[in-house]
């Protein structure tokens, strides 16, 4: 790496640690702050629940598109020059968001939004461990999964609080002074650094990409149109197609983006299928429950926002004990086990929907699920660049992360078609027809997550200096050691 010293005379790493976190706070924030605003954004645009995941899946579909070109980008052109891009086009996607005018125009800027963060999150990492010396690496990252953490706790509560109090509109609009003020100051205070310069496999990227979004819309024509429908058919076939392409070409690669040979580890391949599955379940139950409060049991956004923190706070909680504990007993029995308690939560949680029973009958549900999540979060990152050797930490865990976000996109996409299959958002009931049986289909991907955590096992190689950051959100960080 090689560091420019004059190009921020004046940067400390306690500028740097700020700096980044709340770079990392902003981005975090944005994947869940709409959730709670998704009823309002419907009753403006009278949107369908198909085209409201959009607001959600376009946003994480780019974000994880993004993660490996992002960061070569600042290999080559500069982190600290990238890094204020990605904030000075994040700021300008919200100001997009705010005014959109239909809810195509928010979709195309939710894109934009996602696309900049991935300029943000990878690169924030690799410049917080490059200030500081690597004996207190592990503490700072810890700090820097922690904000993210706070984030994902409050993003629900934030959304329905701006959204209550001012309108939707406002869960785009407060980005746009952070993302600049954190720009001029990272302009300031951050030195400029570069890496070992790499290949940038567009073609890669382009495939990946396509294969993911032929899959994502492959099931939303499922929802719409039904599983055999010539569009449906037709997007899901080219998604696999292309996917398949994808594989094809990074078997050949010279540099491929995404080592195939990584694959054929056990222990890396199942936990990177359970964080796939963790993402998707979560992200798809919040999807859901928010929506539930509010159109079914008719909260308010902030009320709303307030009911799912036993959940969505839990892991602030839990998840360091779990991370402590993976280090005595292992990480597959925190995984599995973890796995099935989500799963029995969502379950529990759709036994109680549409009974007449109140809030607090479904903290219990909620706090198990919390628990669950809790127990895998920490460990599954750990599981994965555990797995491998020590120079290939850096694209394990940029896998595990973008992974994890088209797992989101995954999950969200399914649940979405199993609900139109049985409900619709024309009335309470037609919502709790559709609420049913489409978190059973999350508690289901939660029983896949279990299911493949059964094939991590410890690691093999001796004295791997794995410093995983606990990381209570619902995607893992693409973590590079600097």
């Amino acid at each position: 790496m090689v560091v420019l010293p004059s190009a921020a005379p004046r940067t400390s790493s306690r500028w740097t640690l700020v700096l980044t976190s709340a770079a990392f706070f902003m981005v975090t924030l944005d994947a869940l702050v709409v959730i709670t605003a998704l009823t309002a954004i419907h009753r403006d645009f009278g949107a369908s629940l198909a085209t409201l995941q959009w607001t959600v899946n376009a946003y994480t579909l780019a974000f994880a598109a993004g993660i490996t070109t992002a960061a070569a980008l600042g290999d080559r052109f500069g982190r600290r020059r990238i890094f204020i891009a990605g904030l000075l086009v994040f700021s300008a996607a919200s100001a997009a968001c705010a005014v959109s005018p239909t809810i195509e125009t928010l979709v195309a800027a939710r894109v934009l939004q996602g696309a900049a963060a991935a300029m943000v999150m990878p690169i924030s990492l690799t410049i917080l461990t490059a200030a500081f010396p690597p004996e207190r690496r592990g503490a700072v990252v810890g700090i820097w999964g922690g904000v993210a953490g706070l984030a994902v706790a409050s993003g629900p509560f934030i959304g329905g609080a701006l959204t209550e109090a001012l309108s939707w509109h406002w869960v785009f609009w407060v980005n746009v002074p952070i993302g600049i003020g954190v720009a001029a100051l990272s302009a300031l205070r951050l030195r400029e650094s570069f890496g070992a310069p790499t290949r940038l496999d567009l073609t890669a990227v382009a495939l990946v990409s396509g294969g993911a979004l032929g899959i994502v819309l492959g099931l939303v024509d499922a929802g719409n149109q039904g599983w055999s429908s010539p569009a449906t058919i037709f997007t899901l076939g080219l998604g696999v197609v292309l996917m398949a392409g994808f594989v094809a070409w990074e078997l050949r690669a010279e540099q491929p983006m995404l080592p195939m040979r990584l694959f054929r580890n056990l222990a890396f391949s199942s936990a990177n299928a359970t964080g796939f599955f963790m993402s998707g379940s979560q992200f798809a139950a919040a999807f859901l429950i928010a929506q539930y409060f509010q159109l079914a049991l008719h909260n308010s956004p902030l009320q709303a926002g307030l009911r799912v923190l036993p959940w969505t706070a839990t892991p602030l909680v839990v998840a360091p004990v779990a991370g402590a504990l993976s280090d005595r007993i292992g990480r597959r029995p925190l995984m599995a086990a973890g796995m099935v308690l989500q799963g029995v939560g969502f379950l529990w949680f759709a036994a109680l929907v549409g009974s007449g029973t109140g809030y607090w009958a479904s903290i219990t549900p909620l706090v198990i699920a919390g628990i669950g999540v809790s127990m895998v979060l920490p460990v599954t990152p750990a599981a994965v660049v555990s797995a491998v050797s020590p120079h290939d930490m850096g694209k394990a865990s940029g896998v595990n992360s973008t992974l994890q976000r088209f797992g989101s996109a995954f999950g969200v996409a399914t649940v979405t078609a199993v609900f139109a299959a049985s409900g619709s958002l024309a009335d309470a009931a037609a919502f709790t027809a559709g609420m049913q049986p489409a978190l059973a289909a999350a508690a289901l991907l939660s029983l896949f997550g279990a299911i493949t955590a059964l094939g991590v096992t410890r690691p093999r190689l001796a004295a791997v200096p794995v410093a995983a950051p606990v990381e209570p959100e619902f995607v893992s960080v693409a973590r590079e050691a600097a």
